[in-house]
């Protein structure tokens, strides 16, 4: 998303995070693998990971998650209603998903479910930037 938002040249206008709903990788920089695909599309992946917390809803406008279990967690984690209705499914955004589709985890699989990750991510997030267009006149 970081790298569409670039090239769109909206960086200035849209502020992206990322953080987990466990610690399990707190403190960590991204997976080799998913670097490795990162870096072969032109798209360099930084940062450490770190865990969302209840006050991060006061962050965000809109809180996404990769599948529905995190979905869920987030979902129990927010403070009241209207914070609650901040979190979705990434893959909502993508025309072309299934209903309440999860992205897949790749971390116990091949290099090529990271390939197929970024195609998903890709597709949600160029939907995600429509969607921030159309809603928020970004």
């Amino acid at each position: 998303m970081r790298h569409l938002v670039a090239q769109e040249g909206m960086g200035d206008r849209i502020q992206i995070d990322s953080a987990g709903t466990g610690d399990w990788h707190v403190g960590d920089p991204p997976d080799r693998r998913a670097s490795a695909v990162g870096a072969k599309r032109g798209i360099p992946l930084s940062g450490t990971a770190q865990q969302f917390t209840p006050a991060d809803f006061a962050r965000y406008d809109h809180v996404l998650a990769m599948d529905r279990s995190n979905r869920d967690d987030l979902v129990k984690m927010a403070p009241n209603p209207a914070e609650r209705a901040k979190v979705r499914l990434l893959r909502s955004f993508d025309p072309s998903a299934p209903p309440d589709a999860d992205v897949p985890d790749p971390y116990y699989g091949g290099p090529s479910g990271f390939d197929e990750v970024f195609d998903i991510c890709e597709r949600a997030c160029r939907g995600l930037l429509e969607h921030l267009r159309a809603a928020h006149g970004a």
